[in-house]
């Protein structure tokens, strides 16, 4: 097991086709309304009429990956009433479903609404990094089924020096405020993420 796991994201290899979605969904055999791994279709841009008559264009569209980041502050154990939401001994946050009274007020504070209310279970559910898989030597589901490869995993620092420590891109939130444990390689037309160039085009998605 990493001492501290991470994702690395390759928004430039990503196709949008939410294959590693379903393969947790049914992995985990979640209804649809639970997605602990999503994803956003970023796109902004517009076509201008030039004087002379010419048409240009600065339009874009590129795909996020968002799921639990398991955090180095990790906001949604602060804001847990009941310590079921946790960080166990390897930095991956849970829950406990136990202690869980579905307050959702994890779900509130998570920059990255990585908490998921499960309605049939009347509790809050996450992205647990397929730790019983990673004990098992095992990929994570999301990663073992991206078609892509767009999706990694490992150590945090290690995936940093391997990659690079390259800014957050809209629409993700500011990283100050959780410190994700997130690397990426952001896509050729990526914004900042304080960025309004843009918007998500799939609500309904994520």
């Amino acid at each position: 097991m990493y001492t501290q796991p991470a994702f690395y994201f390759d928004a430039t290899a990503c196709s949008g086709c939410k294959t590693y979605m379903v393969a947790c969904l049914d992995g985990y055999d979640m209804p649809a309304s639970v997605l602990w791994r999503r994803v956003s279709e970023y796109t902004g841009g517009e076509w201008a009429q030039q004087d002379d008559g010419i048409y240009t264009q600065n339009v874009f569209a590129y795909y996020m990956s968002v799921s639990c980041n398991h955090c180095l502050n990790p906001v949604c154990v602060q804001a847990c009433p009941t310590t079921a939401m946790n960080k166990n001994k390897h930095d991956i946050v849970s829950v406990d479903q136990n202690k869980c009274v579905g307050c959702r007020y994890c779900e509130m504070n998570c920059p990255y609404s990585a908490p998921q209310y499960n309605s049939d279970l009347g509790k809050m559910t996450k992205c647990n990094f397929c730790y019983e898989r990673q004990i098992k030597g095992l990929a994570p589901l999301c990663v073992e089924a991206c078609p892509l490869r767009a999706l990694k995993f490992g150590e945090y620092e290690d995936l940093k020096k391997q990659y690079g420590d390259k800014a957050h891109t809209a629409p993700l939130p500011d990283p100050t405020i959780a410190k994700p444990c997130l690397v990426l390689n952001p896509a050729r037309s990526a914004k900042p993420v304080s960025s309004s160039a843009g918007m998500v085009s799939n609500p309904e998605e994520i």
